[in-house]
């Protein structure tokens, strides 16, 4: 079952989604409560989203999903995307797990760029979650964004313009935003203190996120690495979408 709602917190309206269990309906609080995170120019209505939630509320009892849209993403009013308020919306839901669903363990699920938010995100921020699984997380976050800008938009940026960048959706971004991915690279931290907790998968046809890149901070942070043969970077295939879904919710819920 699915239920749309706001999280009105901070000034910010988070545009959300609940997933649960039909037999849940009347259920207010939750003990265990996974959030799933988008890519970038993606969005919380994603098929892989609505399918990981229905398998894994269907499967374990006691078990909620709350999916949302990053700042200028999907149903989001943000024009302008900055990396500070895609850590604050991550703040919020959190917090609205914790206390609006009464969650005593809170679990991150997170692809390609909310992926490297999410990895960002237990550096500056600390880490709320019980466990973690990042399928094909974007380790090189700056790298993997300017290798798809033209050079006309390179050098507007370069002269302090705007852009607009995205795919179904366009938002605007500027030389500030590049500066702040450039700034903070993956690899130059280490994460051992999460590593037993956490899990990455990655297709080896990723034809937009490197596998190697993920296969060698996994190794570098001795976490567990799940390559999927022949998947590409939104795991089209229903067949491998099915294996990553299965192997996370093994994963989140052998605790």
């Amino acid at each position: 079952m699915e239920k749309h709602f706001d999280i009105n917190r901070g000034g910010f309206s988070i545009r959300s989604k609940l997933i649960i269990n039909n037999n849940d309906k009347s259920t207010r609080s939750f003990d265990d409560v996974v959030i799933v995170t988008h890519g970038f120019g993606s969005n919380k209505e994603t098929a892989g989203t609505f399918h990981f939630g229905e398998h894994l509320t269907s499967k374990y009892k006691g078990f909620a999903v709350i999916a949302f849209d990053w700042p200028c993403h999907g149903m989001d009013a943000r024009k302008k995307l900055t990396v500070e308020e895609c850590l604050t919306y991550l703040t919020l839901v959190v917090e609205y797990a914790k206390e609006e669903l009464g969650a005593k363990r809170v679990y991150n699920y997170s692809s390609s760029f909310g992926g490297y938010l999410t990895l960002r995100y237990l550096i500056e921020v600390g880490n709320p979650f019980t466990k973690i699984a990042l399928r094909c997380p974007a380790i090189h976050m700056y790298q993997s964004m300017m290798g798809y800008l033209s050079e006309e938009d390179k050098a507007k940026l370069q002269k302090g313009k705007e852009i607009s960048v995205g795919f179904e959706r366009k938002m605007k971004v500027d030389r500030s935003f590049f500066d702040d991915l450039k700034n903070f690279d993956v690899m130059d931290h280490e994460y051992f203190d999460f590593a037993d907790n956490m899990l990455i998968i990655h297709g080896t046809k990723d034809e937009m996120i490197p596998i190697e890149d993920s296969k060698a901070f996994a190794e570098n942070n001795v976490i567990e690495f799940i390559p999927v043969e022949g998947a590409n970077h939104p795991f089209q295939n229903p067949n491998h979408m099915a294996l990553a879904t299965h192997k996370i919710i093994e994963f989140f819920h052998g605790n």
